[in-house]
C-alpha cells in the first residue's frame, strides 16, 4: 500500500529526508521511529501529498502523491501530531463539518457518524466542546474525523503523545481493530511498547533510514548483540547505588535502570558471581541475576549511537 524509493526532501542546503526506501503491506501496522527532527513528519507529509519530494518516488495505494493527489485524497486519512480540530465546536459539530468537507452525502454521513460514535464510544460527549475534552477523548475525536471517509491508509503522527496509559491502550485497541478490517496504518511514536506492537518497524536517524524490518528480526542485529557479550537483568534493592557500582566494573559495556532492576550489556567473560560480589561490597545483599533478550529500546539506542559515530567521522 505504501512504497518509497530513494525519497529525498531538501530545504535549501538542509536535507530533511535522505534517500529513504521502504514498503508497507496492506493491512499491516508500520511503526516509524526516530529522534525528534529526524525526518518522520516530513516523510508523512510527502506521502500525503503535502510536500513534493526533491527526488525519489513514493506511491500510496498505487498512486504517486505528487502527481495523483486528487486520487489519493479519498484513500488516506491523516491524524496530525497536534490536535487540529475546532475547539469551539462540539464533538457532533466537528464530525458533521469534516464529513461535509469529505463530500459525504446526508444519508452516508449519518451512517458513518453513527458507526464512528459506536466505535470510538464518543456518544456521551457528542454535545461537549472539543476544548473541554480530555487528551484521550480529543485523540479519539481526531481519529474519528480522519476515518469518516473510510480511508484505506491511515497516517498517525504520534497519536498517543501526552495521553494517559489507559487511553493509550484503548487507542491501540482501535488500531488493531482497523488493521483486522484491512486498513493499513502508518504510525510514528516514541514509545517502545507501542513499537513492539507493530508488525514492521522502520528507524530513521539524521534523515536516513537506518533499518527496517520485523521487531524480532531487528533484535538479532549484530550491532545490538556485539560478539562476546550478553545481556543481563539484575533485580536488587537500592538499584541506583547498584548502577553506580556495576558501571565501574571492567567488562560492563552499558548499564541502565528499569524500575527495580538494571539492564546490563556485559562481556561473556564477566561471571555472574563477580557482579554479585561487587554489589555485596556496596551493601546490596540480595540480588537476582538472569539473562534477557534485547528490547526494541536496546535496538534503537545501539543504532543511534552507531549512526552518531558514523556521522562524526
Amino acid at each position: 500500500m505504501i512504497e518509497c524509493d530513494r525519497l529525498t526532501k531538501q530545504f535549501g542546503h538542509f536535507t530533511a529526508v535522505d534517500s529513504v526506501s521502504f514498503s508497507v503491506a496492506r493491512g499491516s501496522i508500520f511503526g516509524f521511529l526516530g529522534p525528534n527532527g529526524s525526518g518522520k513528519s516530513t516523510v508523512i507529509r510527502m506521502l500525503c501529498g503535502l510536500l513534493e519530494p526533491t527526488s525519489g518516488t513514493a506511491r500510496v495505494a498505487g498512486f504517486d502523491p505528487s502527481e495523483d493527489l486528487d486520487r489519493i485524497k479519498p484513500l488516506i486519512g491523516y491524524m496530525s501530531q497536534k490536535f487540529s480540530l475546532y475547539d469551539e465546536l462540539t464533538v457532533h459539530e466537528n464530525l458533521q463539518f469534516y464529513g461535509q468537507l469529505y463530500g459525504l452525502r446526508s444519508a452516508q454521513l449519518r451512517k458513518r457518524y453513527d458507526e464512528l460514535m459506536a466505535l470510538t464510544h464518543l456518544a456521551p460527549y457528542r454535545n461537549r466542546r472539543a476544548a473541554l475534552l480530555s487528551g484521550g477523548w480529543r485523540q479519539r475525536l481526531a481519529m474519528a474525523c480522519s476515518l469518516l471517509h473510510e480511508p484505506q491508509v491511515l497516517f498517525l503522527d504520534e497519536p498517543t503523545a501526552g495521553i494517559d496509559p489507559v487511553a493509550r491502550r484503548e487507542l491501540w485497541d482501535l488500531l488493531f481493530e482497523f488493521a483486522a478490517r484491512g486498513m493499513t496504518l502508518f504510525v510514528t511514536t516514541h514509545y517502545m511498547d507501542e513499537a513492539e506492537r507493530c508488525s514492521h518497524v522502520g528507524y530513521i536517524h539524521l534523515s536516513k533510514l537506518i533499518v527496517c524490518g520485523e521487531p524480532d528480526t531487528l533484535k538479532q542485529l549484530p550491532v545490538v548483540n556485539p560478539p562476546g557479550t550478553r545481556r543481563l537483568d539484575i533485580t536488587c534493592e537500592h538499584v541506583t547505588t547498584g548502577l553506580q557500582t556495576v558501571r565501574q566494573m571492567e567488562g560492563v559495556r552499558s548499564a541502565t535502570v528499569f524500575g527495580q532492576s538494571m539492564h546490563l550489556l556485559v562481556a561473556d567473560t564477566l561471571p555472574d558471581d563477580a557482579l554479585r560480589d561487587a554489589l555485596s561490597r556496596a551493601g546490596i545483599r540480595h540480588t537476582d541475576v538472569r539473562p534477557i533478550a534485547p528490547s526494541l529500546e536496546d535496538v534503537f539506542v545501539a543504532l543511534t549511537e552507531q549512526g552518531t559515530k558514523e556521522a562524526n567521522r
